[in-house]
């Protein structure tokens, strides 16, 4: 047997002896975190309320009775996601959690395959390892998989929405976040995009998918009026506890309510700035503004919002993905400390410096998602006042060592062929 793979006649280069040293990682990191943590499981477990309310959907008894005066997870979904999931319960609670892991990882996995894709990147480079290593070792994609539960989904949904607005598919594009909204209307701001760029036919799906499936549900469901009365109003609540948005935390820490609306305030107005920019002088960059949009109109949506939990995180990738474009928002160190604020895995609980480490641990993703939201402002008003003073508004705000676009060669063939 021949062990010349081990060590070829020609030098690899840098990048090959990367690949070599990322794909391990990267492999085991998947295996890890799907055979042995998600199935472990943890305290937290989202996945047993949707199989009880499958179980009863299919049984034709009542799924809205959560207590929400606890703490535990409750089954918050619509009655057309109910009808959806239902087939979950039709083997017994364990397998069927083992299957949807492993339907969650392969979602995740296929996400962000076409995600490098859509940047111009294949199985061969160097990013692939590394996007995947990346994401599996962070938190978002870590607590998705252990608490089981539907966001690896919606990810999915998501990159094909991006993909199908660049394709110009917008029938499909409203199809993919259609049915993310039945489940869960986490990805409802992102129609801002579609709406700056003018592709109305989006909207069509997007709002027939949710009520045909909802029409269909409706009239399967013992006490669909039970998720308007009182499932609905509690999803509109700002809770103190497991709540990363402004608003719960600033309660959970007892703010005054006058500072929690001031600095809501102020990184809307942030927010409100960057997405005039964007549209008024980067839209005709149709993969860095969608990219870039989402990350910001979801950032903003979880931080300004009444929830924001930690692992909503995985709907950044397209937007932490810009990276690898030369005028990407995210070539500063800032912005990967805000990156490390929501997606690190690490904990900061201490036994010696107890107050402090849980303080931080608990606001780390606060800070993060807020220090996001002020260098994506801060990168584009800076660009914008040097192009003002260089009196070249007329072209754009990026300067001219930034149109050079870096991207693969193959981005344009890659977008047109798969």
């Amino acid at each position: 047997m021949s062990l010349s793979f081990l060590e070829p006649r020609n030098g690899r280069s840098t990048a090959d002896v990367v690949k070599f040293a990322l794909w391990p990682f990267a492999i085991m990191t998947v295996l890890n975190r799907v055979l042995v943590r998600a199935v472990n499981g943890d305290i937290t477990d989202d996945f047993n309320p949707v199989y009880k309310a499958a179980l009863a959907f299919l049984n034709r008894e009542p799924v809205y009775t959560a207590n929400f005066d606890s703490v535990d997870p409750h089954y918050l979904y619509p009655p057309g996601a109910t009808m959806l999931l239902s087939p979950i319960a039709v083997i017994d609670p364990e397998r069927s959690r083992w299957l949807f892991i492993l339907a969650s990882a392969a979602a995740i996995v296929l996400a962000l395959y076409f995600l490098i894709r859509i940047f111009g990147y294949g199985l061969d480079s160097v990013a692939a390892p590394a996007v995947l290593l990346a994401a599996f070792a962070s938190e978002t994609v870590t607590n998705t998989l252990v608490f089981t539960n539907f966001n690896g989904f919606v990810l999915l949904g998501e990159v094909a929405f991006v993909y199908f607005l660049l394709q110009r598919k917008d029938l499909w594009a409203g199809v993919v976040i259609g049915l993310t909204i039945v489940v869960k209307p986490i990805l409802v701001p992102l129609l801002i995009i579609p709406l700056m760029t003018k592709q109305w036919k989006v909207f069509v799906t997007a709002v027939a998918v949710p009520l045909v499936i909802t029409a269909i549900a409706w009239p399967l469901s013992v006490d669909p009026m039970d998720f308007v009365r009182r499932t609905a109003p509690y999803l509109l609540e700002s809770r103190d506890y497991f709540n990363s948005a402004v608003v719960g935390n600033g309660r959970y820490y007892g703010l005054p309510e006058w500072m929690i609306f001031g600095i809501r305030g102020v990184l809307g107005i942030m927010v409100l700035v960057s997405l005039w920019l964007l549209y008024r002088y980067c839209r005709e960059d149709r993969l860095f503004f969608i990219a870039t949009t989402s990350g910001l109109v979801l950032t903003a949506h979880w931080l300004l919002g009444s929830l924001g939990q930690m692992y909503y995180s995985m709907m950044l990738f397209p937007l932490l993905m810009t990276v690898v474009l030369k005028n990407s928002l995210l070539r500063n160190w800032p912005a990967w400390l805000a990156i490390y604020g929501f997606m690190s895995y690490d904990r900061w609980l201490s036994g010696r410096f107890y107050t402090a480490g849980r303080a931080f641990d608990y606001m780390r993703t606060t800070f993060g998602w807020s220090l996001l939201i002020i260098v994506i402002f801060g990168v584009l008003v800076g660009r914008y006042f040097a192009a003002r003073h260089d009196g070249r508004l007329d072209r754009g705000i990026e300067p001219d060592y930034l149109l050079l676009d870096d991207r693969p060669a193959k981005t344009t063939k890659v977008s047109d062929s798969y």
